[in-house]
């Protein structure tokens, strides 16, 4: 199954209580919550490369599964992290005590992040 296309955010839970335990500063969470984001998915094979746009910030990674890469956070902190792909149509990665879950469900991205005991979810559909 293949991730590439471009997804528009449908809707999201928990966006400000993960942003504020991420440490981003309360003045950009207001202004990122309401905003429409973007994610366009390049897949060649094992390759990846994963923009995602929202307003005027543009988060840019790109990845081989199975080996180490540096990803951008939401928090603009570059990070090691190694991105492993389950069945066919999941992507996990963890980094820095966050774990990235994201699931193909047809024209579905489920993006699911976790850290500690706190979940945020993102839904987009696919456009």
């Amino acid at each position: 199954m293949s991730f590439s296309g471009k997804y528009e955010l449908q809707s999201q839970e928990n966006f400000e209580p993960f942003m504020k335990a991420i440490g981003l500063p309360d003045e950009q969470i207001q202004k990122g919550k309401d905003l429409k984001s973007i994610s366009e998915v390049v897949q060649d094979g094992n390759k990846f490369k994963i923009t995602v746009t929202t307003g005027s910030k543009v988060l840019h990674n790109e990845f081989t599964i199975g080996e180490e890469c540096e990803m951008e956070m939401l928090t603009g902190e570059k990070v090691k992290a190694v991105v492993q792909m389950e069945g066919n149509n999941r992507l996990v990665a963890n980094m820095k005590g966050l774990k990235s879950v994201t699931e193909l469900n047809g024209d579905t991205i489920i993006n699911t992040l976790t850290m500690g005991d706190l979940t945020y979810k993102r839904i987009s559909k696919r456009i």
